[in-house]
């Protein structure tokens, strides 16, 4: 029965012998302590095996051992069985297509890191920090964020459906997206602002391939077209990260050259790494870094350093708090594994990675906590924390949607107008929606047979369905309660009707000006961009905040 067993000591034995290279630094009980529980292991999976009094399945078991494993660390750190190995292969070479999400985990839940710009789930309404419940009825809860942005892939023109949770809104709400191939930009766009155009903005959508020089690019043609600038705004709000190097090479535009500004830190020496600025300062005015929860990883390594070095006032929203490296390793049998190697560290040598990103087991075998709230200084003495991502210097939150202004997005009511406007007019030359427009479309929504379900409408049907349970007659209540309630909604769309015209009006300014007039009108509409713009007016007011008297 047990004649598998001394082959298998010594496949323990081999594997320790060449993991020690790589570990000879640790401490010298590091081996017996893997010896020691590879062998209990090894002799309690044949003993399940081939003695449990049903039959098992020796492959699942050891996979769910496996998971199991790897659930006790960071949810970025996972195995790739042989069919997801092939689905990543497949996906990256066919005609596969997805709805424009990046995935991640906050508080042990699935959310929505940041919506591509313009792609699927941005014109429907879906952002940053939502959580994802359900992916085509399919529970997130024990999925990893790769598990559920790859369930978000599918065949050009299929359909998918998300669950979504938003902070404010009390129910979840469903939101069906069409998948379509996702074409992202680095610089999505970038112009001049301010009374005098004196003021350069560029949003930079994600750190690509060649990013950095598209953002050198942009920089050149603003100051060419101004006669040099007297202040810079760099949009990257919902920016998911991409690759370091071009963001250290942002960095370098307006950092003095010889500074460090980012280091990789982890447990094997050749996985830690200093990346310092090279080239000359390009840029020596005020700068303003515009973030948000959708800003991760790389778009958290540049805002840390010109925060940490007093280069930039970084304004807007808590980012993200991305700020592991991952790397893959393939493994046997077509198998791999993407392992946590090491962190990103500011120049002031804090982590940007939230502490929050263990799966919540009571069993995890990592720990961060000594290192909660630890109090860093930024060159000119300002005090920065460290596990909580990079917190803005000047908070300024975004408008929150309400439920109807969430219910136009997700059922396209915005779209679907303006393709029939588009066919019965001309041109649009409004430089606000008028009000003869606002009544067209209200139209078409009654039309179009438009519904929506206010927070408090779900808790009647709720309420109606339980007392029903109870057998509790209360229709004639219901009812009136119904008739209140509906009342209520035109109530809203009348609160609304600023906020809807606004989105309205840009829908209809991209189909008859395009994307780069909407990008560029959407802007003077933006407080954020406008809080910025206020900031910048005064080079004074910029220099306190980062002397730490602002």
């Amino acid at each position: 029965m047990k004649k598998f067993r001394s082959g298998k000591i010594i496949l323990a034995v081999s594997v320790i012998v060449v993991g020690a290279v790589s570990l000879a630094f640790q401490q010298p009980d590091i081996y017996f302590l893997i010896k020691k529980n590879f062998t209990i292991f090894s002799e309690t999976y044949e003993d399940v095996t081939l003695e449990y009094v049903d039959e098992v399945n020796p492959e699942m078991l050891m996979r769910t051992g496996m998971e199991a494993m790897l659930e006790t660390l960071d949810p970025y750190t996972v195995f790739y069985n042989e069919s997801q190995n092939e689905q990543a292969e497949i996906i990256s070479r066919s005609n596969y297509a997805g709805i424009g999400i990046e995935a991640g985990v906050r508080d042990g839940e699935i959310v929505v890191v940041a919506p591509t710009e313009g792609g699927p789930a941005d014109r429907k309404g879906i952002r940053a920090g939502d959580v994802i419940v359900e992916v085509d009825g399919i529970a997130t809860e024990t999925l990893q964020p790769e598990e559920v942005q790859n369930l978000t892939m599918g065949e050009i023109g299929s359909t998918i459906t998300l669950t979504i949770r938003r902070y404010g809104i009390d129910q979840p709400f469903e939101v069906e997206l069409e998948r379509e191939k996702i074409d992202i930009k680095n610089v999505t766009h970038s112009t001049t602002l301010g009374v005098d155009n004196k003021i350069g903005y560029i949003r930079l959508a994600q750190f690509g391939l060649n990013s950095a020089a598209e953002v050198r690019e942009a920089m050149t043609t603003l100051g060419q077209k101004e006669e040099g600038l007297d202040g810079l705004i760099l949009d990257l709000r919902d920016n998911p990260g991409g690759i370091l190097q071009e963001a250290v090479s942002i960095i370098d535009k307006f950092v003095e050259p010889g500074i460090t500004v980012v280091e990789t830190r982890g447990r094997i020496a050749e996985y830690n790494d200093a990346y310092e600025t090279r080239e000359p300062v390009m840029f020596d005015k005020p700068v303003i870094v515009l973030m948000n929860g959708g800003s991760a990883s790389a778009s958290e390594v540049v805002a840390g350093a010109l925060q940490d070095l007093d280069r930039a006032v970084i304004m807007g929203e808590r980012s993200f708090g991305k700020g592991l490296v991952q790397i893959v390793k393939p493994l046997p049998y077509n198998t791999s594994l993407k392992i946590t190697i090491s962190r990103y560290y500011t120049p002031s040598g804090r982590s940007i990675q939230s502490l929050a990103y263990t799966h919540q087991s009571r069993n995890a075998s990592v720990s961060r906590e000594e290192f909660a709230n630890q109090v860093y200084k930024t060159r000119n003495g300002r005090p920065v924390k460290e596990g909580r991502g990079i917190e803005p210097d000047v908070e300024s939150a975004a408008e929150d949607l309400s439920m109807l202004e969430i219910s136009l997005l997700r059922e396209g009511a915005y779209v679907d107008f303006a393709s029939e406007y588009e066919t019965n007019h001309a041109s649009f030359e409004a430089t606000e929606l008028p009000d003869e427009v606002y009544d067209d479309f209200i139209r078409f929504l009654n039309e179009s047979e438009f519904e929506y379900e206010s927070d408090s409408e779900v808790l009647l049907m709720e309420l109606s369905a339980s007392l029903k349970e109870e057998d509790i007659n209360v229709d004639d209540e219901i009812s009136s309660i119904q008739k209140l309630l509906a009342e209520q909604e035109e109530k809203e769309f009348k609160s609304k009707k600023d906020q809807i015209s606004k989105t309205l009006y840009l829908e209809l300014l991209s189909r008859f000006k395009g994307q780069s007039e909407r990008s560029s009108e959407s802007l003077n509409r933006d407080t954020q961009v406008q809080k910025a713009l206020q900031l910048l007016s005064s080079p004074e007011e910029v220099q306190n905040i980062l002397n730490g008297a602002g």
